[in-house]
């Protein structure tokens, strides 16, 4: 789904990574750098001296957006003097359903060979399990990881409340959003604890797959039984709510457990149509409802020590730039499902879904799940499209 994303971000990912260090100098005028970033400054960029000036004026560079990524890249090289010493080692991970065969991990292992001329040695690794990914992140086995938004919400709460569900209803307010969150005057908010949001890309809405047409109520959902996440309780309380049993998966089993029929309910973006082969699981008697419970979103995180907020920005605005190109690939994936699968729902029946998710949302913002602050800039873009939504006149988000 990102391999553009990622092909453009392997690119420009490391030229300069330690020599913006910290933009924040201690008191006595030393830089803020950890023990690991100092001996891989000295390795990396040897004789150059990064002091808090220097620091500044690299920052200064890497968040003016009237260059363009390539000039702001060579005005670092030559505000430091970078000469190039030993390859810079940086492990990324990437999430791929299909492992070592699969589109992402392709092309991400593809860009070796161009990085290695930057004086960057990458190591590409494949998980076929996204909760072992986010682990090896966490103990530092991987400088960064390509995951879900829903995974990644662990790391970040205020990128990780983009995929909340109802907040934005179409991909044109996923791509207002994203173009808000590649802005520098967002930059702080993608830095959260160890950890800095280094991409973000668009995965398609995710829609309702049903086992039979007549699933196409609330009402008609209870007793039936729906596939829910195992790391995410909100998900399992939300199904319990409407009288439906919640059956406890992960990305990988969910989509096997409905094709072979243990569960009626699956929620997932029109992409894993095919890949997943979830024409088996409706056949012959199911659909789609056609009506996105949320957009959901591909993070690539990464451990602060290995990427200061300032070469995240330079990459946080490649995957924007890739936005278009995502969305085509995206297109293509969902062209694939036959229409006569679409499940149509009453304009009246979508207003009630939106009052229901308003509420959930609300109820998880209260319990701390959801970001307030991204809640209310969802709101705003949805208001933005829409003036004459109620909730404009009256907001509660």
């Amino acid at each position: 789904m990102a391999t553009e994303a990622i092909v453009r971000f392997l690119r420009h990912l490391f030229l300069l990574s330690l020599l913006i260090g910290s933009p924040f100098a201690l008191s006595d005028g030393r830089l803020d750098l950890t023990p690991a970033q100092q001996a891989e400054l000295e390795s990396f960029a040897p004789g150059v001296e990064l002091t808090p000036a220097l620091a500044e004026k690299l920052r200064a560079i890497a968040f003016d957006q009237n260059r363009s990524l390539d000039d702001r890249i060579k005005a670092m090289q030559k505000a430091a003097g970078f000469s190039q010493g030993e390859p810079l080692k940086r492990r990324i991970c990437i999430w791929d359903i299909a492992g070592r065969a699969g589109p992402i991990f392709k092309a991400a292992e593809d860009q070796r060979t161009r990085l290695l001329q930057y004086g960057v040695d990458l190591d590409v690794q494949p998980y076929t399990s996204e909760s072992v990914v986010a682990e090896d992140l966490k103990a530092g086995i991987c400088d960064a990881a390509l995951i879900t938004g829903l995974r990644g919400r662990q790391f970040n709460k205020y990128t990780g409340t983009i995929d909340a569900i109802g907040a934005l209803p179409t991909k044109a307010h996923m791509k207002i959003l994203l173009q808000v969150l590649a802005s520098p005057k967002s930059a702080d908010k993608m830095a959260s604890g160890e950890y800095v949001i280094l991409g973000l890309a668009p995965a398609g809405g995710a829609y309702v797959f049903v086992n039979d047409r007549s699933i196409n109520t609330l009402a008609n959902a209870a007793g039936k039984r729906v596939a829910v996440l195992d790391y995410d309780p909100t998900q399992a309380e939300m199904v319990s709510q409407i009288g439906a049993t919640p059956v406890a998966s992960d990305i990988v089993s969910a989509p096997n457990k409905f094709n072979n029929g243990v569960v009626d309910v699956l929620a997932a973006p029109l992409v894993a149509y095919e890949v997943l082969e979830l024409y088996k699981g409706m056949d012959p008697d199911g659909g789609i409802i056609d009506y996105p419970l949320a957009q959901i979103t591909m993070q690539l995180i990464g451990r602060k020590d290995k990427f200061p907020n300032e070469v995240a920005q330079l990459v946080r605005e490649e995957f924007y730039n890739s936005y278009h190109l995502i969305m085509e690939r995206l297109e293509i994936e969902a062209a694939k499902v036959p229409e006569r699968w679409m499940i149509q729902i009453p304009e009246e029946d979508k207003q009630e879904y939106e009052i229901m998710m308003q509420e959930a949302r609300l109820q998880l913002r209260k319990k701390g799940y959801y970001d307030p602050s991204m809640l209310t800039l969802q709101r705003k873009i949805r208001c933005k499209l829409d003036a004459s939504r109620a909730e404009c006149s009256n907001p509660v988000e």
